[in-house]
């Protein structure tokens, strides 16, 4: 018989502002105490050095996690120029130096080739997967890893400051699966002069903002409290990028066993992912076919 999950039935989104120094999963477990919740989860990790925006997923909003991990998101990062890391961020050990430093003009010329659809090699040290074992582990091992390029969309990478020579701040926005390490590393391979990341910051994620996430002191201070409640999100935020369709009560009903029902709405056209609501609730989201949403995913609130 399966142990039955301890923690409240709560559902819905608490943006926090990560800090240095803590894992995404720290984050996440912090949360889901501060909360009392049952199931927690979050919608794109952030390397432990990393600040910014991360969006927890209580609930049933877990289920509408891959929908903001597939949205844009942007990141401000400060490139070290002249010297590679192991790691391609100041964590890992320096392994080559440059004196090179290239002027402002070179830099916003180099960066034309990283915008649209690319390729792009993730970081040895990664969760990528290579025959069931992480990048990192075995890079930790000593071991030589090979990992394939995979797409990614670039939607603008431009630069915002020089403070100093050795330093560059940009500002990515991209799709699914983009390593920011990577871009500093392949920036300095084509500028000639080597580059790691410095310091690395995701603006906004999807529909969350980082100015509106709650810092952990926060949190650790509201625990337990209807004030930290208060900075809950519906889950159906977390369902922005797709068009909203309502249906009635027996559409809903139908629904969420997961049948095919009766649903209405505008600029929605026939194969298009949408979601379901019945009476100011998510119900489901699905495909949308002849007048019907085909459920793929079922809301019990």
């Amino acid at each position: 018989m399966a142990r039955k999950r301890k923690g409240r039935d709560i559902s819905g989104w608490l943006v926090i502002d990560k800090p240095a120094g803590l894992t995404s999963n720290a984050v996440v477990n912090k949360v889901r105490w501060a909360m009392q919740a049952k199931k927690a989860g979050h919608a794109g990790t952030l390397d432990p050095e990393a600040t910014g925006v991360l969006a927890v997923a209580l609930g049933e909003a877990t289920k509408t996690v891959p929908y903001v991990t597939d949205a844009l998101k942007a990141y401000e990062f400060t490139v070290r120029l002249g010297q590679a890391t192991n790691t391609d961020d100041a964590e890992g050990e320096v392994i080559a130096e440059s004196d090179l430093r290239p002027d402002e003009a070179a830099i916003k010329e180099a960066l034309n080739p990283f915008v649209g659809d690319i390729m792009q090699v993730p970081p040895k040290y990664s969760a990528v997967k290579i025959d069931g074992q992480r990048a990192y582990k075995l890079a930790r091992d000593g071991e030589e890893v090979e990992i394939a390029a995979r797409p990614l969309w670039v939607e603008s990478l431009v630069l915002l400051d020089r403070p100093d020579p050795d330093h560059v701040v940009l500002e990515l926005v991209c799709g699914k699966g983009g390593y920011v390490r990577a871009i500093a590393r392949d920036l300095g391979a084509a500028l000639g002069c080597h580059g790691h990341v410095r310091q690395l910051r995701r603006v906004w994620s999807g529909p969350f903002e980082a100015s509106d996430g709650l810092s952990m002191q926060q949190v650790e201070e509201m625990a337990g409290t209807e004030g930290l409640d208060a900075h809950l999100l519906p889950l159906e935020t977390g369902l922005a990028e797709l068009p909203r369709v309502t249906t009635t009560a027996e559409g809903a009903n139908r629904l969420r066993h997961g049948n095919p029902g009766m649903v209405m709405g505008q600029d929605v056209e026939y194969g298009d992912e949408c979601w379901a609501e019945y009476d100011g609730a998510p119900v489901a989201v699905g495909i949308f076919k002849a007048g019907e949403l085909h459920p793929g995913r079922v809301f019990n609130l």
